[in-house]
């Protein structure tokens, strides 16, 4: 059996979990709602607080979704609760990132100032230090769409493995390559 899928999800106070009769899950907290559509197939329960996930047989297509779904209730129930945050840095110079609202202005030294709109589920904030690589934090509950939004700016400008210059996670290690070697 799935040892992810196994486990309940737990519920904290103030979040309430309803299932359609088409498997629909729709998670309720203080930071909104959030939906996940779940297999036809899988046996979704409420009971005593918990969420129980269950597969019907020991299919190998049954198997591979048990965990699965498991792992995305269990963020739904984290992002309607606590929320989800990434935190992303411009290395380059002359790299610089500004928001107005929830659009984002970047420059990536390109030709041209790239005009990038955050979806409104989403909250985006910049800081520019002296001395330090200027920082885009991205703030919701669904952690689909902030990561989806992360790959989309990551691939703007990604990383480059020689100077590591380019659109990075905070704390993201790159694999670094050695330049051409001395000449004669």
């Amino acid at each position: 059996m799935s040892r992810i899928g196994k486990q309940p999800v737990a519920l904290p106070a103030g979040v309430t979990v309803t299932v359609a009769k088409d498997n629909v899950v729709t998670v309720k907290g203080p930071k909104g709602t959030l939906t996940q559509a779940v297999d036809r197939d899988m046996i979704i329960k409420v009971e005593d607080g918990q969420v129980l996930v269950n597969r019907p047989t020991e299919q190998i297509r049954h198997r591979a979704m048990h965990g699965l779904y498991r792992s995305l209730l269990s963020n739904l129930v984290k992002g309607v609760t606590e929320g989800y945050k990434k935190e992303m840095e411009l290395v380059g110079v002359g790299f610089k990132a500004a928001n107005t609202g929830n659009t984002l202005d970047l420059a990536l030294g390109y030709s041209h100032n790239i005009i990038f709109e955050i979806p409104k589920e989403l909250s985006v904030s910049t800081v520019t230090e002296k001395g330090k690589n200027p920082m885009i934090f991205l703030e919701g509950s669904d952690k689909q769409l902030i990561g989806q939004v992360c790959a989309k700016l990551r691939s703007l400008r990604k990383p480059e493995p020689y100077k590591g210059k380019g659109v990075k996670f905070a704390g993201e290690v790159l694999r670094r390559k050695a330049g051409k070697a001395a000449g004669k």
